[in-house]
């Protein structure tokens, strides 16, 4: 089934992190319920990762680690334990980081397990291989962790990874390349289906196939690809009443989406 991408809002300057919501639909701010975020950025507001609050107020959730302030946070995940996974890359090109590394870490509420609305989290650091983390996803028994590597330079390889989740999800194990980009763009954001496939976005119009749509098994093999109406899709989910639409982001400032063959996998919270 070819997959026809139609714009649905936009076009705005920039646009990332779709998260759809049974009762409000593709939201910006869940109407009564939290909304955590990455915030990259250069400015007081960047560096860190943020809930924003059912009554309208937000609290920063982490903003360092080990004394260093954070680089980029930039894609995040839960776990059914609600942990809370996010990477931590350099997209900003800035000339002052403090923490020397760009990581995978996972944040803990310090009170009770599970307690999404806590105020207070326990960071730690889960990755030192990587050297710029992107998109992050749960296979559906969060027995796997992928983690798109998505390095700077015209000569670095851009990966696929699967890290094993070891010690009920105190650690990772070492990491199997799923899939080798070479120097073209790789994977910005994931989603998954149902069957326990992965949909990610990757490509762009300087080199390579382009923007496109992939869907991988959980070996890593290509099942199929859509090309992407414009010109680099940033992150995807799926939605809609019975999860097989999919709504894509990107470069271009749009909101998109296409209805599909495949069904999505609800993720928690």
């Amino acid at each position: 089934m070819d997959w026809e991408f139609e714009p649905v809002a936009g076009p705005y300057e920039f646009t990332e992190g779709p998260v759809w919501d049974p009762i409000e639909g593709v939201v910006d701010l869940l109407a009564d319920r939290c909304l955590y975020c990455c915030e990259m950025g250069t400015d007081t507001d960047g560096h860190q990762v943020s809930r924003y609050d059912r009554d309208g107020g937000k609290t920063v959730v982490a903003d360092a680690y080990d004394g260093a302030r954070l680089n980029s946070p930039n894609d995040l995940v839960f776990d059914s334990a609600g942990r809370l996974w996010f990477t931590d890359p350099d997209y900003d090109d800035q000339d002052d980081l403090e923490a020397g590394h760009f990581s995978v870490y996972r944040l803990d509420p310090a009170g009770d397990p599970g307690d999404t609305d806590a105020d207070d989290w326990e960071i730690s650091r889960v990755t030192h291989d990587t050297t710029n983390p992107n998109g992050l996803l749960f296979s559906r028994d969060e027995a796997t962790l992928y983690v798109a590597e998505s390095p700077y330079g015209e000569a670095s390889d851009r990966e696929l990874r699967a890290y094993p989740v070891e010690d009920g999800g105190e650690s990772l194990g070492d990491y199997e390349v799923l899939h080798d980009f070479g120097p073209h763009r790789g994977i910005d954001g994931m989603c998954l289906t149902e069957a326990g496939n992965v949909v990610a976005t990757a490509g762009w119009e300087t080199s390579g196939p382009g923007g496109l749509l992939y869907v991988f098994t959980p070996k890593g093999r290509v099942l199929e690809t859509h090309p992407y109406p414009s010109d680099r899709p940033t992150n995807c989910a799926f939605g809609g009443d019975d999860l097989r639409t999919l709504y894509v982001t990107g470069f271009d400032g749009h909101l998109y989406r296409a209805e599909t063959d495949r069904v999505g996998h609800p993720v928690p919270p």
